[in-house]
Order: C-alpha cells, then structure tokens, then sequence
C-alpha cells in the first residue's frame, strides 16, 4: 500500500521548505492534515500480561491517533477488534461515523484478560472486520486497507500464515510490541518494508511516543487553509503545501505575518458573554479547577467595560446557581476575582434546567444584559443530561442567542448538536477530556464575531488570540505532534468507566 509509505517521505519535503512566500517570513503549518480515505482496524492485545493500568495506556494510544484523522464515511472509518483467547468486535468500520463517537466509545472498552490467540484476531480481521457488512469499502487505489496489532507477548497460535493472508487481501499490517514481545513474531506479522512496519516500546507507559509516526503515516497534504485550521486572522491564501496569511481592504499584515492591523483607537465590540459550566461530580475538582482557569484567560483577553463586553457566568449540577450576572464587575480583574472563588457544586448534571435558566435570566435585562448588543453563551458539559434539554435549547436559539455547546468526556453528541446554534457543526465540539480542550478554542476563535466592520471587533479579535495561546499555555505537558512540526495540542488520555 503505497499510500501509506508515501506520505512519510513527502513529509520530510515539506520540513525542508523553509523559505517564505512573496517575501513575506514563514509562516507556521496548520496543525490538521487530512487523511487518505482509508479503512482503519486497530487490533489490541488484552490478554492477561497486559495490566488495566497498561491496558488503560493502550486506549490513550488509540485516543491519539484518531484524534489526528480526517474521520468521516467518505475518510477515514476505523474499527477496533480486542482479543486475548477470544476476539471480541468492540466496533466496526460503520458502528461511528464521527470522531467523538469513536473517542467515547475507546472509552469503554475493557479488557479480557485471558490468553493471547493473535492468529486468530487476524483471522476475524480478514474475514469480518474488513468485510462489506462490517462497513468496509472496495478494494480501490483510492482507499488504504491498514490494520495496527498491539501485543506485549509470545501468541498461543500460529500468525505467519494468516498474516501472509491479510496482505496478500491487500491490508498493509503495522506490529506493535511491547516489553517482553516475541521479536521474530512481530516480523511475521507486519507488512514490508519491515522497518517501517514494526515498532518496539519498552512499556505501554511509552507507547504513545508512537502516535506521532501513525498521524504521519496517515496524512497526505491539502489545501491548509481549507482545512481551517491556519494561524491567519483574516485571510488564509494557500500554497503549495503550506500557506500564506493577508489581511481585508484597509488592514495591514503584523510582523508575526499573521494578524492583521488597521483599527486605530478602536474601542472594541459590544458583547454579553455567558458561561455556562457544569459542575457535577463527574467532572473532578482538578478538571474544574481547569476550567476556571480557562475561563479567567478568557476574561483576560476580553476589553471589559458597561460599553464592550460583560461576563455572566452560571454553574449547575443537580441545580442552578449564578456565580455572577452580566454587569455586576466592571473590570477584568474583579470578574477573574469572583471567578475563583468559584465552589465546585458536585452533584447531578441537569443541562435541561441550566438552558433555560440562560434563557429566562442569564440575558436578561434585569440580570445586566444590554438591548440590541450581541448575546453569546458558552455551554460546558461533561455527560448524559438528566433531564430534558430540547425545548430550553430550541427557546435560546429563537430568541437569537448564539449558543456554542463544547462535550468532554461522556458527553452526548446529540444533546450538543441540539444545544448548539446552526449551522450546528461550527457550533458544537466534542474532546475526550477537560485537558484536551485543543483545537475547541481555535475554532471558536472565529466563530464568535459576526463583523460588517472589521473595526467593531477588536475585542474580539483579542479573544480569539487569547484563547489560541491560552490552549497552547494549558496543553504544554501533553505534546501532540502535527504535520511536520510540534504544536502544543494536550492530552491527559481517556479513562475507562462511566461519568
């Protein structure tokens, strides 16, 4: 599968070209690449030998790589088969057509805890998982076939003959070992060129440490600016392989060769921006304490004042309680005050009765909201509503609240999708957990100002960069590499268990 190899060397062209465009300096590559259309199955050894602890490293493992894909019924569709004497299908290729579904469903998976039957999960591989009724697609130039085995030991079956098998079916197979792996097991599995089909880690405390080479492998380059995900503040003009940033009639290109200058004395947009947190116990008081801080970051950014923007700021669990109306701080620093102040409540998760609380008091004008100026909520969440959302959801958005709905966890994609505001894929995101808050704020950075005049948003034009560094400054410890650079996307990994 030459699809695959390719892209490794490609890559290595495009860490070389280095000069700028048009005389204008480097400018830094988009975070997101697209994927080849390919048919993904993972396939993970949860035999005896692998520890829950380990087991629970394996699902970071997995968590990472799709986090890096273009997934889509059109991109890339991934299954997962889990085996130690048995297999079981923890999830086809047609099970989840959405990166957030298959992220909350890695989530769940178990280990077996039994023997290590190799041979055989590659069996089911070839004869089920990469079947037409399990949501495999053709064979085709156009779509890769590719399965990753993970597997820390010596299998109790044969793998030579049926690995010999799945290639010659036109699935290009990756071995994982780890620790005390059978070496020569590995070769017998893995496709050729061998060297770039097996890897070895030392622990599954490590393994992630491959998560760079498996986004590598699997991006191909595209437009970059299409794929939204550029540093350009106003105009993103591709190039081949990378791109180039400019600026709207009447604005100039920073130095940063980003952001665009013009407004001059520009006092900034009006905006009543309301937070609306879920404080529940699943949600842990070191992820609250996150989210508080991303939100003082936030305020930080913003240019406080009766005239631009006021911050409101709700929690709710098995109740509502505001923290604070639209209005009642003046400045920055006596709103980041009461922010931290902030009690974690620690209950149920009762989103249904927060919305409309946002919509019958939260923009209101009695709790400090303004006539005629922009209403923005901000909705976190971290699972399953207990009780019932849609009406509340649907009221806000009638009466022209913009409202964005970001899930972490196990949230329920339906529930964000009915909360956010259309088009509901610019407004509802999904990641696996608090401290992977990563590309949220990059694609709410422009996604909050609605502009005629470029000049009314300065505000929020700081917001929007605020946020980005605010990202940047939270995920350090969690290194996710992108194409052909490091950019700071954390990722503190997934759990099993439920909220």
């Amino acid at each position: 599968m030459d699809g695959i190899s390719s892209a490794l060397p490609l890559s290595l062209l495009l860490l070389l070209q280095s000069c700028g465009v048009w005389g204008a300096p480097p400018q830094p590559r988009g975070t997101l690449c697209r994927t080849k259309p390919t048919d993904l199955v993972f396939i993970i050894d949860s035999s005896r030998s692998v520890r829950p602890q380990e087991f629970e490293k394996v699902k970071v493992f997995l968590s990472r790589v799709i986090e890096g894909l273009d997934v889509g019924p059109n991109s890339t569709r991934v299954g997962v088969i889990n085996y130690a004497s048995a297999v079981k299908n923890e999830f086809s290729l047609k099970t989840h057509q959405t990166k957030a579904g298959l992220l909350q469903a890695v989530r769940r998976i178990e280990p077996l805890s039994t023997g290590t039957m190799t041979g055989l999960a590659i069996q089911f591989a070839i004869s089920r998982a990469f079947s037409d009724s399990e949501g495999a697609r053709l064979r085709s130039p156009n779509i890769n076939k590719v399965a990753i085995v993970v597997t820390d030991g010596r299998p109790q079956d044969g793998v030579q003959d049926v690995s010999a098998r799945a290639r010659q079916a036109g699935i290009e197979i990756f071995a994982i070992g780890v620790g005390r792996v059978d070496m020569h097991t590995l070769r017998q599995i893995a496709s050729e060129p061998l060297d770039d089909h097996v890897d070895y880690v030392e622990s599954y405390s490590v393994i992630e440490k491959l998560t760079h080479k498996f986004q590598e492998a699997f991006c191909v380059v595209s437009d970059l600016c299409a794929t939204g995900d550029h540093d350009c503040e106003q105009i993103c003009i591709s190039t081949p392989g990378s791109y180039r940033c400019a600026c709207k009639e009447g604005f100039t290109l920073n130095n940063d060769g980003k952001t665009c200058g013009a407004c001059s004395g520009g006092s900034g947009s009006a905006l009543d921006l309301v937070f609306l947190i879920d404080g529940s116990k699943s949600v842990r008081p070191e992820n609250f304490e996150l989210v508080k801080k991303f939100i003082n970051q936030i305020v930080e950014s913003l240019e406080v004042s009766e005239k631009q923007a006021q911050v409101g700021l709700v929690q709710y669990s098995s109740s509502v309680r505001q923290e604070f109306p639209l209005g009642q701080f003046k400045n920055k620093k006596d709103i980041k005050a009461a922010v931290k102040k902030m009690a974690y409540m620690e209950k149920g998760t009762m989103t249904g009765q927060a919305l409309k609380y946002l919509v019958d008091s939260s923009f209101s004008i009695a709790n400090g909201a303004r006539p005629g100026v922009p209403k923005v909520g901000i909705v976190f969440t971290d699972g399953r509503s207990q009780d019932y959302i849609t009406d509340a959801a649907k009221k806000a958005k009638d009466l022209g609240f913009r409202m964005f709905a970001v899930g972490v966890g196990n949230a329920v994609e339906d529930e964000l999708r009915e909360i956010a505001s259309e088009p509901v894929a610019e407004h509802y995101f999904y990641t696996a957990d608090f401290r992977t808050i990563s590309n949220i704020g990059k694609k709410l950075q422009m996604k909050i100002c609605v502009e005629e005049d470029p000049c009314e948003c300065k505000s929020i034009v700081k917001f929007q960069t605020k946020v980005e560094e605010l990202i940047n400054t939270l995920q350090r410890k969690y290194i996710l590499w992108k194409l052909c650079v490091q950019h700071p996307v954390g990722w503190l990994g997934v759990s099993g268990g439920t909220t």
